[in-house]
């Protein structure tokens, strides 16, 4: 699909929809481009004789509309203290669906009554970015050839003068959709078409002839020599080959000397069964959307093969394994060492997402310590705590390092401006309480026996533990080699409504880590 920028100006002959989001009618009556002023007349009809219309998506066959169709999708209430630029984001989506549900294919978009406060600025760019998005079908979909048409192109209302400046933003926002658009195939698609070894499948195709290098390792004794951890948790899946695990390491160097170095680790859990403390009572269904994190690392890396950014290094780490129980599952009490040396007791099998990306972010420690000024991140659905805690959000914590460069809250005003909002959690004594050796036998305790949403600072202690696992507690703010270290969990915003078994994937938080890492559009 393409995205187009048209000065207001133009007949706008060749668009088959105009898809109009506004908070009043009269007022986008009074502001509508010069070849659709024909329209103003049915717009004060509507606002007259429809209470509704100012709340309710609205469809209307207008001959002086593009293609005959107008939808109308009202943004409602702007001015609160609570209000934020997701009502754009959901006007825009809500009318893309209705336009294309119509049969468009090419329509326009046009934006009215966009607040002059600070956290709208980007509200253009927010909708339409929503409403690509909305062309993204399952990948099971197209593939069964189920799948709806998407439009062809798109187009949005822009003053002639800023026409030039159109095209970068058009070029960024692309970008960041072809990056969601990975994320939501890695991380929403069923266990069996996205196993491990068909993630790393699916990165070598869709990272071929691009500025990204892929690396999948899968040889089983590497595994278990180098990621131990990760080699655990694959242990009872390793019996059936398609389910076997693998990583996949996705590397981008710029053209320019190298000034950053962003270092991410991926939780790519294509399905968790909770292994030997098997999940119960339902709670198993929607576990192969447990890959997000890895979906959405692979997806800024797209955006990143597409933005080409100057002087910024990328390297990534997908843990890609199944959590499966059998004879061979390994099971609470085990004692195991980590790539970092670390010696970790099992406290419970379904902590497993933990586990792998401990053994991820200790070969990116290794690596940041060479690299001109790293920062790590790890990304995952780590925990129902999450969602309990702060619902559809993201949440970022960070060490101290990564706290003194203001990286949470980078990521939180990026995510405020691009409709990809984030909660920041802080690190505090108790975590690492929580996670403290129980013997001379072990190093750190991987979790309690109660599910994360039954525990008290059930999302923030992991970040603890993967301090310690990984080696990165030895890189704080007192050491003489400090590594800024910053973990995301988007177990809440991974999904549309929280629902892990039928929610769409929103493909969060690819848009905020562009924003914040790569920075936005000019």
């Amino acid at each position: 699909m393409r995205l187009v920028a048209l000065p207001a100006e133009d007949r706008f002959a060749d668009r088959d929809a105009l898809i109009l989001l506004t908070a009043d009618l009269r007022s986008a009556a009074a502001a509508l481009p010069a070849s659709l002023r024909s329209l103003a007349p049915a717009l004060e009809r509507i606002a007259a004789i429809d209470r509704r219309a100012a709340s309710d998506l609205g469809f209307h066959a207008l001959e002086a509309a593009p293609g005959g169709r107008l939808v109308l999708a009202p943004l409602g209430s702007l001015g609160r203290d609570h209000d934020d630029v997701r009502r754009f984001a959901e006007a825009a989506a809500a009318g893309a669906r209705r336009a294309r549900a119509a049969g468009a294919r090419d329509p326009l978009l046009l934006v009215d009554g966009i607040p002059g406060r600070s956290d709208f600025a980007r509200a253009l760019e927010v909708a339409l970015l929503a409403a690509a998005g909305t062309c993204w079908e399952p990948l099971e979909a197209r593939e069964a050839g189920r799948a709806a048409a998407p439009f062809e192109s798109l187009a949005v209302v822009v003053d002639r003068r800023s026409l030039a400046r159109a095209e970068d933003v058009l070029a960024w926002i692309a970008a960041v959709e072809h990056g969601r658009a990975l994320a939501r195939d890695l991380g929403g698609t069923e266990p069996e078409r996205m196993a491990p070894l068909r993630i790393a499948e699916l990165c070598c195709e869709h990272f071929r002839g691009t500025s990204v290098r892929v690396e999948v390792l899968e040889e089983q004794d590497l595994l278990r020599r180098d990621y131990p951890l990760l080699s655990a948790v694959a242990r009872a899946s390793c019996a059936v080959p398609r389910h076997r695990p693998c990583v996949v390491r996705l590397s981008y160097r710029p053209s320019d000397e190298v000034r950053r170095t962003l270092l991410l680790a991926g939780k790519g859990l294509a399905y968790d069964t909770g292994g030997a403390d098997l999940k119960v009572g339902g709670h198993m269904a929607g576990m192969s959307r447990d890959k997000g994190g890895a979906g959405a690392v692979a997806g800024f890396l797209a955006a990143v093969a597409a933005l080409a950014p100057r002087g910024i290094a990328v390297e990534a780490e997908l843990g890609c394994v199944r959590n499966s129980i059998g004879s061979d599952a390994f099971v609470t009490d085990e004692i195991i060492a980590s790539h970092a040396g670390k010696r970790v007791r099992i406290g419970n099998t379904d902590a497993e997402g933990r586990l792998v990306l401990a053994d991820l972010l200790s070969h990116l420690r290794q690596r940041a310590l060479s690299s001109p000024a790293p920062e790590l991140y790890s990304v995952a659905t780590l925990t129902g705590h999450a969602s309990k805690a702060v619902g559809p959000y993201s949440i970022a914590i960070e060490n101290g390092p990564a706290r003194r460069l203001g990286i949470a809250q980078r990521l939180a005003s990026a995510g405020e401006l691009w409709a990809d909002p984030f909660e920041i959690s802080r690190l505090r004594r108790e975590d690492w309480d929580f996670v403290r050796p129980r013997s001379a036998a072990e190093d750190v305790l991987s979790c309690n026996n109660a599910p994360s949403v039954a525990t008290a600072r059930g999302h923030q202690f992991p970040m603890a533990f993967l301090a310690i696992a990984s080696g990165l507690d030895e890189h704080g703010g007192e050491s003489s080699r400090p590594l800024p270290f910053t973990h995301l969990d988007i177990a809440g915003s991974f999904t549309e409504g929280g629902d892990w078994q039928f929610g769409r994937p929103t493909g969060a938080p690819v848009p905020a880590l562009c924003a914040a890492l790569l920075a936005g559009p000019a």
